[in-house]
């Protein structure tokens, strides 16, 4: 054999062996001694965070403020229309100037404001502040939404949040345990994600997360989600058996020294307006829309725990 053929040669069994460790590489994930621990924990502090005296079971509304003054209390003919009975008929009025929000009380109405007492008029939302503020059960703060500024509303008083005990999911299944293969982007690169109101905002991605199950190939853009990857992925199951929307899931970057990581599908969780109306949820890329169903993860709220 020539020096040419050799060197030939020894490509081909070098890329044999890349491609081959590759496809195992990404079958499926060994199961952690602790896992049943783990998933238990997982849905633990999902329910308490979802039924949290601030969760998102307890959202009460979301009301977009107009420019100018917005009336609120809990009287027929405000703006802002508080839960009958929770508020007084007529408590004051948000006003909108300039992408700042000030709150004007009525005469003789206090309110706590990051839990002091407070009355007169007080600055809401101005870019850099933006407290809570509470009065009786009822809790509310500002929220931007590109050019939708608004008034999100919680009431600590929910019954169907307080009987909420477990959520809806599919038994255990391997195929969905899966290592997953980072591949950066070869620059920066943004991914537009589009929310339940139709606006378009533009993500972040660090790369794509490529996997098998089954032995087939898919893949998925991930996210910037602070110390994870964050992704939002739809699949076949989003037709009858888990949130239209789709669901979200938090991944591990990949340790020091390597490009995998694992995806488990089995935490693969509800946003939050598949349980509350009052939220701004975002959309699966299109490109993480899978064709298969992955029957792993919470499954559709049950009717009565679903957003209205």
């Amino acid at each position: 054999m020539n020096p040419l053929q050799f060197r030939f040669a020894a490509c081909l069994i070098c890329l044999f062996v890349v491609v081959s460790c590759g496809k195992e590489d990404l079958g499926n994930a060994p199961i952690p001694d602790d896992y049943e621990e783990q998933i238990r924990e997982f849905y633990e502090n999902r329910r308490a965070s979802l039924t949290a005296p601030l969760g998102w079971m307890r959202l009460a509304g979301m009301y977009w403020l107009d420019a100018g003054e917005n009336t609120f209390g809990d009287a027929p003919g405000v703006d802002v229309m508080l839960p009958e009975g929770f508020g007084l008929p007529r408590m004051g009025s948000f006003v909108l100037e300039n992408d700042t929000v000030v709150m004007e009380l009525a005469d003789g109405v206090s309110v706590l404001v990051d839990e002091i007492p407070a009355g007169g008029k007080v600055v809401l939302f101005d870019g850099d502040i933006n407290p809570m503020v509470n009065y009786g059960t009822l809790h509310w703060t500002v929220i931007q939404r590109s050019d939708l500024i608004g008034i999100r509303l919680y009431n600590t008083v929910n019954e169907l949040a307080d009987r909420f005990v477990a959520f809806d999911r599919y038994p255990f299944n391997l195929d969905f345990l899966v290592r997953a293969r980072l591949v950066p982007h070869p620059e920066p690169t943004t991914v537009g994600v589009v929310n339940i109101l139709g606006q378009l905002s533009e993500v972040n991605s660090p790369g794509r997360l490529h996997f098998s199950i089954r032995g087939e190939p898919y893949s998925l853009i991930a996210l910037e989600g602070g110390a994870r990857m964050f992704v939002i992925v739809g699949d076949e199951t989003n037709r009858s058996e888990t949130f239209q929307g789709g669901r979200y899931m938090y991944i591990d970057y990949p340790p020091e020294g390597s490009d995998i990581t694992i995806i488990d599908f089995h935490k693969a969780y509800n946003p939050p307006c598949a349980f509350n109306a009052y939220t701004t949820c975002q959309f699966p890329p299109r490109e993480n829309i899978l064709p298969i169903a992955i029957r792993a993860g919470e499954k559709r709220p049950s009717p009565e725990y679903q957003a209205k």
